[in-house]
């Protein structure tokens, strides 16, 4: 910023600014400081933590998946179709953001559980149960993560606009077609970002594992839930699984840093 940008912020503004960016980093700088680099390897490469990160790449590359293929249908839907009551449907398709993920988790419970509203038919008819399973904890991670996805989609599908859909579809292009070949090709960065964004949140989920899923090694426990465990018995493996999960954050959001619009 220049100096001609700064004088347009009043001084107290910028003071304040200064105090919020500390409080914001600060965390961030103690952790750092605090990180054994000296015994990161020995740490990182314990059975236990490749475990967990094998586990947390399958969880969250399969979460990436569903929401991608339920999430593009669905941010088509709210930013392309006009009908009453779309408000509350965006408002219910956006509240996993703002749920608290264990009240989220609970949810999920009593909704997928082997008692559950529809769990219960899933353990009858298909012999299927989810809670405390990795396909559990890909559900719980998808439930989290997939409004990440739908938000940024629908941005960019109101940014484009319908101009050029209407058009392909007046020179005779089928729906389908038009999807494909015009609309799709107008928001690739954001699907990608929406991608990104997704597998991320999906990658740092805890609070909705645990309640569903639970803390299973091998099974559940996820990179979060390992250094949640580890932080009572091996702080040092806690700060290099925190250090692990925080170098991802910081590499999505830089590499998005002008993709993360929300409208």
């Amino acid at each position: 910023m220049t100096r001609a940008g700064l004088r347009r912020v009043p001084r107290s503004v910028g003071v304040l600014a200064a105090v919020g960016l500390a409080f914001l980093v600060m965390p961030v700088v103690g952790l750092l400081q605090r990180a054994p680099w000296s015994s990161l390897p020995e740490l990182l490469g314990s059975e236990a933590v490749l475990d967990a990160l094998g586990l947390s790449v399958v969880v969250s590359l399969a979460a990436s998946a569903i929401a991608f293929v339920l999430g593009l249908p669905l941010a088509l839907v709210l930013a392309r179709v006009e009908l009453p009551g779309m408000r509350l449907i965006r408002a219910l398709v956006l509240l996993p953001m703002v749920l608290p993920p264990v009240v989220g988790g609970t949810a999920l419970l009593f909704a997928l559980g082997r008692r559950g509203l529809v769990g219960q038919w899933l353990d009858r008819w298909f012999d299927l149960t989810l809670p405390f399973t990795t396909a559990g904890a890909i559900v719980a991670a998808t439930f989290v993560s997939m409004p990440f996805f739908v938000i940024t989609v629908e941005a960019a599908l109101r940014q484009a606009g319908t101009d050029l859909d209407e058009a392909a579809a007046t020179l005779g292009a089928s729906p389908l077609r038009v999807l494909l070949r015009v609309t799709l090709p107008q928001i690739t960065p954001a699907l990608a970002a929406g991608a990104a964004l997704t597998w991320a949140r999906a990658l740092g989920e805890f609070g909705a594992t645990v309640a569903f899923a639970g803390n299973l090694p091998g099974r559940t426990q996820t990179l979060p839930l390992a250094t949640f465990v580890a932080l009572e018995s091996d702080p040092e493996r806690a700060l290099a699984l925190a250090l692990v999960l925080l170098a991802v954050s910081l590499t999505v959001l830089i590499a998005l840093r002008d993709r993360i619009v929300i409208r």
